[in-house]
């Protein structure tokens, strides 16, 4: 029988905090792990009816327009979700970390993804099909509280998305998700606050409803106005102040 691995129950020993668009940093801040109120026998018993998958980096989990079959527990990796247009173009929904999972709305199966899911690294999942998870949450409260907490989560995350396209400036955006990396992954150094953690303009562009040539052209303004640097492709924030002006603009 598989041990409990360190960081489910107990909460992910992994730094890496989930990401979306947001301008509520507390929200962000949360880690829920809906298996953490678990025992270890309880979570055993989660693991006897899931199903270990491991997926390569830059492998889809799921494709927006396959069917719905349950949930997949992030247990170690990084999962990207993200809606495909008719356009072609992307709209990253966020980057998802162990003790989150992906798969919903529909977690009890049926209908269709509505959007795509892809790791970001090599990753560790675990799939819990719909029938198997609507029996177990009959069975241990802890489980359907975890669950409730993880939707409660979501929605936020993706309420928030939706506020900030709705009403903030491709720009506005943009300083926005500076901020917020900062906040996540900043770490102070002498000139500034130095953003640890690697995203491509594309990636950028993608969070925020851009184009990559866009975000190009905009970071390469901040350089020029001494809002940032950049370093070995990693940001440096040199002014959050006017950082923070540009946002709230």
């Amino acid at each position: 029988m598989t041990d409990v691995p360190a960081g489910l129950p107990r909460g992910s020993e992994d730094p890496a905090s989930a990401l979306y668009l947001t301008e509520t940093l507390v929200d962000i801040a949360e880690r829920p792990n809906f298996l953490a109120r678990l025992s270890g026998d309880e979570y055993r018993r989660v693991r006897d009816v899931g199903h270990d998958i491991a997926v390569s980096a830059h492998q889809h989990v799921f494709a927006q327009g396959d069917p719905h079959d349950g949930i997949f527990v992030i247990e170690s990796g990084s999962v990207r979700t993200f809606y495909h247009g008719p356009s072609g173009r992307e709209l990253t929904l966020a980057y998802w970390t162990p003790g989150h999972f992906v798969g919903g709305p529909e977690i009890f199966g049926g209908g269709y993804h509505m959007w795509s899911a892809t790791a970001m690294t090599d990753s560790r999942l675990l799939h819990l099909r719909g029938a198997s998870l609507q029996r177990l949450m009959a069975e241990m409260p802890g489980l359907a509280a975890g669950l409730v907490e993880g939707l409660v989560f979501k929605g936020k995350c993706y309420s928030a998305l939706v506020q900030m396209l709705g009403t903030r400036s491709v720009l506005q955006r943009l300083a926005q998700l500076l901020l917020t990396l900062c906040e996540l992954d900043g770490a102070p150094i002498q000139e500034g606050i130095l953003i640890d953690r690697t995203l491509t303009h594309e990636e950028l562009a993608n969070m925020v409803g851009a184009t990559r040539q866009w975000v190009t052209a905009s970071l390469d303004r901040f350089q020029k106005q001494s809002l940032l640097e950049i370093r070995e492709r990693k940001l440096v924030v040199l002014d959050r102040h006017r950082l923070e002006r540009i946002a709230d603009c």
